[in-house]
């Protein structure tokens, strides 16, 4: 089997990295004159990937939303912050790496690659270790922050409810925090595959390998999603085997992108004696991965302080919420895939000092978010009601009257995050742009002002000021307000870099 998978490596792999064939021919990935067939090269590859990254995890979620329990989409919804935490560390280590050895290629510095690539590749497992021993070992502790401690919930029980309410209650809570506890316990087991494929994903990106980025997410989806009905429901496994399927996935993910660095002619490397952390390896990954870091933390941390503001109104509008969000992450990463796509193509340039270039490549790639995102928003509002039913329906098993509340708490949440829908993309490209350009403290300004500095305040005065209905258009205010952010951020960049945009610059 093996030497079948290396075989068959090896035919996916043959014609190397997209950058190492720059040594042979004029033309690369890089220096495609037209902007849009260059944006496309790479952007499309990143789209894909986030698309078969949605599909698994809408799958995921309507195959647990098939138990007819909406204490087991609960639990999804509770423990999906601390998986994201998991992916913050892959971007810590990916993206930094990413944009670092792009601008590495630009400025020709080959064996600096090398370098970045082993720090990267051996940060990302000692991070995905230490997080398998905190979320096996400890995931006692993480119960409470998450909001799933059946003590805690029963306690905040009204007095006004008694008898088999209270008790069907009190089944409820205990049931949610062990379903909490079986998800956390296995995404734990797997915590190594996951940050780490999610890590050398964007790594290949970094030479211009999208193509083999996606193929790496597409393999681990796939596997993911043909687990998923076997494990969750013909297993009768429940959230249990939704995140030993995830875990799996990220398994064969981590092993293709194995099987790449020892059979293509790749110039990356996970060889230890290339390890190194001076030179400026350290500070040129942590600059720019510590901007996407945070948006990834920020983002966890944000929807934990949701979640438990949501469970004191009603503890299945956290529920409606997750569903809310599933479904509206294909908006949100249609968009978010064409700016993390163009991030080594606006590295390259700005290594090369071919800024005319860099910011026709940022204009187009703000043009078609904006196109993709109007065009989706306008087909979520038209079919919410259909939407919504695909990942919960009511069944033989659990309340009807609970899951039609859960229903009706996510279409009202999705309608609203859709609000900002056409514009999320002009965030996701500055951002991205930012980083590629080495200005990671304005990427990292942007990040925690949308998933924190803004809409952490908006989140406590709107639920103040209006309860629920605050709670559920905090995140759409939030992004209007970093959208007019990340533009006039961009402008005085420009304005600051101006001596840099003058004749005589290098061009393509």
């Amino acid at each position: 089997v093996a030497q079948s998978l290396c075989g068959i490596a090896k035919n996916i792999f043959q014609k190397g990295s997209p950058y190492m064939q720059v040594k042979e021919k004029k033309l690369s990935v890089f220096e495609i004159d037209s902007v849009p067939r260059a944006v496309a090269t790479l952007a499309i590859p990143s789209v894909l990937s986030m698309l078969v990254t949605v599909l698994y995890n809408m799958v995921d979620t309507v195959f647990v939303g098939q138990t007819h329990d909406p204490y087991q989409m609960n639990a999804v919804s509770m423990a999906t912050p601390v998986f994201m935490i998991l992916m913050a560390f892959g971007n810590l280590f990916g993206i930094g790496g990413c944009a670092f050895i792009s601008r590495s290629l630009g400025a020709r510095e080959y064996d600096r690659v090398k370098k970045i690539s082993s720090f990267s590749f051996w940060g990302a497992v000692v991070v995905g270790l230490l997080a398998t021993f905190a979320l096996t070992l400890g995931v006692s502790w993480i119960l409470p922050l998450v909001g799933a401690d059946a003590a805690s919930n029963i306690a905040n029980i009204s007095k006004d409810i008694s008898g088999e309410a209270y008790d069907r209650l009190v089944s409820n809570y205990q049931n949610l925090e062990q379903y909490t506890r079986d998800y956390l316990f296995y995404i734990g087991i797997g915590a190594i595959p996951t940050v780490l494929s999610s890590a050398m994903s964007n790594l290949v990106k970094g030479e211009g390998a999208a193509k083999i980025s996606m193929f790496g997410m597409m393999i681990g989806a796939v596997t993911n999603i043909i687990l998923d009905p076997i494990m969750i429901l013909a297993m009768g496994m429940g959230v249990k085997g939704a995140a030993i399927a995830t875990s799996i996935g990220n398994t064969v993910a981590m092993l293709f992108y194995f099987i790449y660095l020892k059979v293509s002619h790749t110039m990356l490397t996970a060889n230890p004696k290339h390890f190194a952390m001076k030179g400026g390896i350290f500070t040129g990954v942590f600059s720019i991965g510590i901007p996407m870091f945070f948006t990834n933390v920020l983002m966890s941390l944000s929807n934990l302080v949701l979640n438990r503001l949501l469970n004191n109104i009603d503890v299945l509008a956290t529920g409606g919420m997750g569903i809310a969000m599933k479904a509206n992450m294909l908006v949100v990463f249609l968009q978010l895939g064409i700016g993390i796509g163009i991030q080594p193509l606006v590295g390259f340039h700005y290594g090369a000092r071919n800024f005319a270039k860099m910011t026709k490549v940022v204009r187009f790639s703000m043009a078609c978010t904006l196109v993709i995102g109007t065009i989706m928003t306008a087909l979520y509002f038209l079919f919410t009601e259909p939407i919504i039913s695909i990942f919960m329906t009511a069944g033989s098993s659990g309340s009807v009257a609970d899951v039609t509340a859960q229903q009706g708490y996510a279409v009202k949440m999705l309608r609203a995050l859709m609000v900002s829908g056409p514009f999320l993309g002009i965030i996701f490209v500055n951002n991205n742009a930012f980083q590629g350009m080495g200005h990671g403290l304005a990427s990292l300004i942007l990040s925690v002002s949308r998933q924190g500095f803004v809409f952490l305040p908006v989140l406590f005065i709107a639920n103040a000021l209006v309860g629920l209905d605050g709670l559920i258009f905090a995140q759409p205010i939030a992004d209007i307000c970093s959208v007019i952010m990340a533009l006039v951020m961009m402008e005085m960049i420009k304005h600051k870099d101006k001596k840099l945009l003058t004749p005589g610059i290098r061009k393509a």
